[in-house]
């Protein structure tokens, strides 16, 4: 219980007591201008978490203006809980990604599994249907035990979660690299179905009408969690543990469908998720959107402990709990309506026409602040910028050839390092078939589910590589969109829009203001090229420990449709005889390549190069030939290069091998190089002179055999890598079983 008296406006003002919350001086007196007197402490409370960066993009809005988020297909864009996209048919997918780092960071198993109950929110407040779940995961290097800790918890999260309520987990990527060892990336995506008609908006329009309060009873859990995610984790970071929530999935699962119901009765006038910073932000930017104000009492909320005071549940982020405004009048259908569920429905307060966000308790009014000031007036920065001290020394270095003395040694080594190896023992975990939607399951280029009642399905991934973003990071971040896209192409999809999750360390620090930056330019301007809008993401900052940066970060989720399921294709050969083709050249690229980080222990020089008109030619080219039913197998050739790639299309079980011939002068770039821009396909015998006219970058390079091995020769026509595909498989996935043991 805490009944400790708080602290009055002046000590709060002559103590800075401020400062803990997260405000900095300019800032307490900017809010002190706005209200034209001291703030309280739970006015104070609510500037604080409302101006964090979590919650404002206080330093980042100035870069994310540069993102392209109209297209002709986009129906809502940044802005709301989730972005949605037309598929035709008066149907719409709906999708967001977030983070949750810091909490998975001190308390990984509720920090992932409350990032995947928040992110599923955020989608059925637009009024959709969740469908399917994916994740991006960043860990230090796993011969760590902090780092297996923290693996097998935050799967472990992930798995609880999605399985209990009822989404499949159809995809994602795990990366391992040592930047971010003691500050993990946990970045959840859900993607939901809806038809245009049940698009919902979190606004609380309609003077008089009254607000509710469904889901959960709020408790001391999350408090500041906002705040918490705007700094560095530095030492006693473990002291943070009750910044972070508590998810219970079995409640979400009843409260998704008591919203999807709700969504249907037109007594709902808005509906938005209490998310990072709880009530407070909800409350305010329904009424900021709305152009209206809210008055609550807080004596109504429904409480979880006693003796909780304004500021508390104000700031609470406890999980699945909803914020509604409803007709005036018809508050007991509501209730009515999630009393089925075993639910609470509650009406605490009511939207007012004064703009202002008013909390009474305890017969007292304890806030009285605009809501435009929360939700829309934090102060904007422009980060002062400047081009990373190594950034110039990679440029002028020249990146050689990593010495290969045995190829097919190197080849098991690759498939052995855990960014390449199976991720089965992560995906084993999750139920990915729940719902029986799923087509495509974890492991392929993208997850595929299909559309209940059409012919169609929607492709979906996660895709970053932060090595080539951390050498350059606008070029790193053309190509992970290039790869996201990539990848659906490779599904037999037209890929739509993204989601983004701008994963960075501290932004006040130059260099890395200077990294977000260049990113964000070389992520837009790869959206134009290649029609993909932004519609809708998440910034997180300060990813850094004891004063280390992780490499920037930005995951790009995205989202294309398969306009017929005829289309879909994956990456594995299909039968013997089939011709295998090389889409695009190679060429000499090792900056940030797996084979540079193995044989050199880190990483230097120039990332991969990147043309995107040669990009979006070469993705639409094998498109039209898988949609004419040309194609039999598509990969994207990525981390590894060439020799990865061919080995991955052997791994189906079907006994398949391959005989391939590289002629290049440079026998370890066309095996090892990470070129971009590059896809390994397999044609029918019959197929090839159509798919050829189509496809005019293709070259045959080798057939698909038999027998299960993998047989490589050079230009000379000499065996230089031979090796059974159960050898190769057996490496690629025993390695993270391995070091976990």
């Amino acid at each position: 219980m805490s009944l400790m008296l708080e602290p009055t406006a002046a000590q709060v003002k002559e103590e800075k007591l401020y400062r803990e919350m997260g405000l900095t001086d300019e800032e307490f007196s900017m809010v002190e201008d706005i209200l034209g007197r001291t703030p309280n402490y739970t006015e104070t409370g609510l500037f604080s978490v409302m101006w964090s960066e979590h919650c404002s993009y206080k330093n980042s809005k100035p870069v994310l203006s540069k993102f392209p988020t109209k297209g002709e297909r986009v129906l809502q864009g940044p802005g709301e809980g989730a972005g949605i996209v037309d598929i035709g048919d008066d149907q719409a997918v709906v999708f967001k990604i977030e983070s949750h780092n810091h909490p998975s960071a001190i308390e990984p198993y509720q920090g992932a599994a409350t990032g995947v109950g928040g992110i599923i929110r955020d989608v059925f407040s637009m009024g959709a249907r969740p469908i399917a779940l994916l994740n991006s995961l960043r860990f230090g290097e796993l011969d760590s035990s902090r780092v297996q800790y923290l693996f097998k918890e935050v799967v472990a999260g992930i798995a609880g979660y999605g399985n209990c309520i009822g989404i499949p987990t159809v995809g994602g990527e795990v990366q391992f690299d040592a930047c971010y060892e003691g500050n993990p990336l946990v970045n959840a995506m859900c993607v939901g179905l809806i038809d245009h008609k049940d698009i919902k908006k979190g606004q609380a329009h309609g003077v008089g009408n009254t607000v509710m309060y469904v889901g959960a009873k709020t408790g001391r859990d999350g408090i500041h969690g906002a705040t918490f995610a705007s700094e560095e984790l530095g030492e006693g970071a473990e002291e943070k543990r009750p910044a972070v929530q508590v998810g219970d999935p079995f409640m979400e699962k009843l409260l998704i469908e008591a919203c999807l119901e709700l969504i249907q009765n037109d007594a709902l006038v808005g509906i938005q998720d209490m998310g990072a910073a709880g009530l407070t932000s909800s409350a305010a930017e329904m009424a900021s959107k709305a152009g209206s104000g809210i008055e609550m009492n807080l004596d109504l909320v429904p409480q979880r402990e006693t003796g909780m005071t304004a500021y508390e549940m104000m700031l609470s982020e406890s999980q699945e709990r909803m914020l509604i405004v409803v007709e005036k009048g018809r508050e007991q259908e509501i209730v009515d309506l999630f009393s089925k569920y075993d639910l609470e429905a509650v009406s605490i307060g009511k939207v007012t026409d004064d703009k202002k966000l008013r909390l009474l308790h305890k017969g007292e009014v304890v806030s009285d602040v605009p809501v435009d000031a929360l939700a829309e007036e934090a102060p904007v920065y422009h980060k002062p910028s400047k081009e990373a001290a190594y950034y110039q020394e990679f440029q002028n270095m020249e990146t050689p050839t990593p010495v290969v003395e045995d190829y097919k040694e190197t080849l098991v080594k690759l498939l052995q390092q855990s960014t390449i190896a199976s991720k089965e023992w992560v995906y084993d975990q999750y139920d990915y078939q729940v719902r029986t939607s799923t087509v495509v399951t974890p492991g392929s280029d993208a997850a595929v589910v299909r559309i209940r009642g059409t012919k169609k399905a929607l492709a979906m991934t996660t895709d970053c590589n932060s090595r080539y973003l951390y050498l350059d990071p606008e070029v790193g971040g053309k190509i992970a969109v290039a790869e996201a896209a990539r990848n659906i192409v490779c599904s037999g999809g037209i890929p739509l829009a993204i989601t983004d999750c701008l994963n960075f360390g501290n932004p006040e620090k130059p260099e890395i203001f200077w990294q977000i930056e260049k990113a964000v330019e070389g992520m837009s301007e790869a959206c134009r090229e290649l029609s993909t809008p932004v519609i809708g993401g998440n910034v997180s900052l300060y990813n850094e420990s004891m004063g280390t940066a992780i490499y920037p970060t930005p995951v790009v989720g995205m989202v294309g449709l398969i306009e017929d399921i005829e289309h879909i294709t994956t990456q594995d050969f299909k039968q013997a005889g089939d011709a295998i083709y090389l889409i695009g050249e190679t060429k000499n690229e090792f900056g940030g390549s797996e084979l540079q980080k193995m044989t050199d222990g880190k990483i230097s020089g120039q990332s991969p190069t990147i043309d995107l008109d040669v990009e979006l030619c070469r993705q639409m080219q094998l498109l039209e030939a898988i949609q004419k039913g040309l194609v039999s197998s598509a990969h994207d050739i990525a981390e590894g290069g060439l020799a990865v790639a061919l080995a991955e299309s052997t791994f189906s079980g079907n006994g398949l091998g391959a005989t391939v011939n590289v002629t290049g002068d440079d026998v370890t770039a066309e095996l090892f190089s990470e070129t971009q821009s590059r896809f390994l396909v397999s044609v029918k015998e019959e197929n090839r002179e159509e798919f050829e006219k189509i496809v005019k970058d293709a070259k045959r390079i080798g057939e698909v055999q038999h027998t299960p091995e993998i047989k490589i020769t050079d230009g000379n026509g000499e065996v230089i890598l031979q090796a059974g595909t159960e050898e190769l498989e057996t490496a690629w996935k025993g390695a993270i079983p391995c070091l976990l043991k």
